[in-house]
């Protein structure tokens, strides 16, 4: 330990070996790190997740049940905030009611609330701004944070009023493509197989272009962390690991659809750790 107008980084120094090599937590204040750094020039540093990436991202038992406990919290968010007007507010109101739906629903922690309607759906990446959701809008949610220390993160698509006959055919088409990437989680497969399989789904339907992102990204003690389903990411699939299935189609300038399922590697096949979506939902 240390008293204040202590320099906390020579006691830390002289626990440690000046020539060692040191694991560092995904989270670590760069400014620590860098205090560690300046007091010890001789060590070297590793993320965690880079140096054990297979003990964080397989999962036991009890903590898949604090993840499907999380979803099962954020679909229980968006069961309500499917009830809550859309047409004529801010995407920021929508965003502010979304996070307290999800404290409500037994979050500690709100991580992020996208809402991102029209256009702004189109750039995957959105953040809630001050755009006036209109009727005839598709709006995408992205949402997620903590509860009991395990992540939630669930992307759905709603519409303000009746869609267009083509906005149905993408989100039927994303949704098909959901399913595809679910099937494809089985033990042994590879991460990338997952991305493969969702994305032919799209690029079969002629919006290869439109998918522009990875299809999906491990969960756990945060919202994001390896494994990563994406193209080059040969690491197999063991029971337990949890990840994210979110494939999308992005139209420029005009609208975008993400859905977006938690899944976990079992035995034989896959699980999903919160409801997921078969038809468009309708707001007002």
């Amino acid at each position: 330990d240390w008293t204040d107008g202590k320099d906390p980084y020579a006691a830390t120094a002289a626990l440690l070996d000046p020539a060692g090599r040191y694991g560092i937590s995904d989270n670590t204040w760069a400014l620590h790190l860098l205090g560690l750094q300046r007091a010890l020039p001789g060590t070297s540093y590793a993320a965690l997740t880079e140096a054990l990436p297979m003990l964080r991202a397989v999962k036991d038992p009890a903590e898949l049940e604090l993840l499907a406990a999380a979803g099962a919290a954020a679909d229980a968010a968006f069961e309500e905030i499917r009830t809550v007007p859309f047409a004529g507010r801010r995407e920021s109101d929508v965003a502010a009611d979304l996070a307290a739906l999800l404290l409500r629903s037994g979050h500690s922690r709100v991580d992020f609330t996208i809402v991102a309607s029209g256009p702004n759906g189109a750039h995957p990446h959105h953040e809630a701004g001050d755009r006036v959701i209109a009727h005839g809008d598709m709006v995408v949610l992205d949402f997620g944070g903590l509860k009991d220390g395990y992540g939630s993160d669930t992307s759905r698509t709603v519409h303000v009023g009746e869609p267009t006959d083509e906005e149905r055919r993408v989100h039927d088409l994303v949704r098909a493509a959901q399913e595809a990437g679910f099937r494809a989680v089985r033990p042994g497969a590879a991460c990338q197989d997952v991305d493969r399989a969702a994305r032919a789904v799209i690029a079969d339907a002629g919006h290869g272009e439109h998918f522009v992102h990875r299809t999906g990204h491990g969960i756990g003690v945060t919202t994001h962390e390896p494994p990563y389903m994406v193209e080059g990411e040969e690491r197999p699939l063991v029971p337990g690991m949890c990840f994210s299935v979110e494939p999308g189609v992005y139209l420029p300038g005009r609208f975008g659809v993400r859905i977006e399922d938690i899944v976990a590697v079992t035995g034989d096949g896959g699980r999903r750790l919160n409801n997921t979506v078969r038809d468009m939902v309708i707001v007002d």
